[in-house]
């Protein structure tokens, strides 16, 4: 068990633990994508917030055999039912050696890792922007937007129709779900944007979150700025120890009218949108 300090002021330092966890299941989602789900004690669920992630060790399984840890965006936590979820797309050795886990087999992980997302008091209405599997690192905050009472957009991207994931989930808990695709035409810059600049016209867009797209997030740093609404930014970003250590996830951000240099693993993964620097 690993007790981080707290990088960012306002946000909770996570307490990390290092497990070996059964697989519950892991099925394939659509052509691409997977999702695993873990059985997981209910003491280390509670630890877990919304915009952190799990560092995990994959198994030499299938022909692959990664070395390093794969970081993973936390899909769901649900101490009720002790279960830890993750959506992940098949590419890599690592993930590719993930998919050939099956029911009661065993896979490490170790988290929950990072700052999380943070909601404030005069946030009434949320905008969640994504595309593909960015959709994953904001479910979590789905789920505390409905705990607080909020009113939820999520606008969500992707190629062609069957790979949008997530909208059940969104609108089982009450969201507004705009839906964009490559496939319809629909998700081109301009047309997110005439998008956004509608919810900002009917009020209902108190502050922006968003994961994984740089164009997206250099757009909502353009409206952020023009129309004062505040943000926040889960960066993806390779690591390997995931705790700040080996400094691989090190990047430039705007802070205090200076460029610095953070780690987004330790620093984040969360930061302030306007302090993000595009590349």
């Amino acid at each position: 068990m690993l007790q981080t300090p707290n990088a960012t002021a306002g946000r909770v330092a996570p307490t990390a633990f290092d497990l070996d966890l059964r697989v519950k299941s892991n099925t394939a989602v659509n052509g691409e994508y997977r999702m695993m789900v873990l059985d997981a004690p209910a003491h280390v669920l509670e630890q877990c917030q919304a915009g952190q992630f799990f560092n995990i060790l994959c198994p030499q399984a299938g022909g692959e055999t990664p070395y390093l840890r794969r970081p993973m965006s936390i899909y769901g936590f649900y101490p009720e039912k002790n279960e830890l979820h993750f959506l992940y797309k098949v590419g890599g050795a690592g993930t590719r050696a993930m998919a050939t886990l099956g029911e009661n087999d065993s896979l490490t992980v170790f988290g929950p890792l990072g700052m999380p997302f943070t909601i404030e008091p005069d946030w009434n209405d949320l905008v969640l922007v994504a595309r593909g599997v960015g959709l994953a690192t904001l479910a979590p905050l789905a789920l505390e937007a409905k705990r607080l009472g909020r009113r939820l957009t999520a606008v969500c991207s992707a190629r062609h129709p069957d790979y949008l994931m997530s909208i059940d989930l969104f609108e089982g808990l009450g969201a507004t779900v705009v839906a964009l695709t490559d496939a319809e035409g629909t998700s081109a810059p301009d047309n997110l944007e005439k998008v956004l600049e509608g919810l900002i016209a009917e009020g209902r867009a108190d502050a922006f979150y968003t994961c994984g797209s740089n164009r997206i997030l250099r757009l909502l740093q353009k409206l952020g700025e023009a129309h004062g609404i505040p943000g926040q930014v889960a960066l993806e970003q390779q690591m390997a120890c995931g705790i700040g250590m080996c400094q691989c996830c090190v990047r430039k951000f705007n802070r205090d009218g200076k460029v610095v240099n953070l780690r987004v693993c330790r620093e984040g993964p969360v930061f302030d949108m306007a302090e993000a620097i595009a590349w």
